[in-house]
């Protein structure tokens, strides 16, 4: 099965959907908003469980992975090129942010914080937006 296949095929991956069921966290509901968006971002991506978190692949290459274990119940995105570090990488920040929504760990890895849904309504709206980006930009 190819990511294209896994994307219209069926974009929600049933581990995860038992993932997502058995998951306590008090921003559960904002967990599922959020992996809603992901799979409906126009991006073919395969949806899977990686390092015990939802993870989005793009060709077979990581892209997106959520991070549950915030502190103060808040989750995080963390958008990456993978878990090793390319030697054809690019010089400079990956994708531009110009609201100043992503925290920067390096130039290609960002951190997009959900602390509740208040702080995630602009983010949401961003959020489509910066995967196509991030993931044309990580070719």
């Amino acid at each position: 099965m190819t990511d294209q296949d896994a994307f219209t095929g069926s974009p929600a991956n049933p581990e995860v959907d038992a993932y997502i069921r058995k998951l306590e966290h008090p921003l559960k509901r904002l967990i599922e908003e959020v992996r809603a968006l992901i799979l409906q971002s126009g991006v073919p991506l395969a949806e899977g469980i990686k390092w015990n978190a939802p993870n989005y692949s793009h060709q077979g290459e990581d892209r997106l992975t959520f991070n549950l274990r915030g502190k103060g119940g808040a989750f995080r995105l963390i958008f990456h090129c993978g878990a090793k570090v390319r030697s054809d990488a690019r010089e400079g920040r990956l994708i531009e942010d110009d609201a100043g929504l992503l925290e920067w760990a390096s130039d290609d890895r960002a951190i997009l914080t959900f602390h509740d849904a208040e702080d995630a309504e602009a983010k949401k709206k961003r959020l489509a937006g910066w995967i196509r980006k991030w993931v044309e930009a990580a070719k």
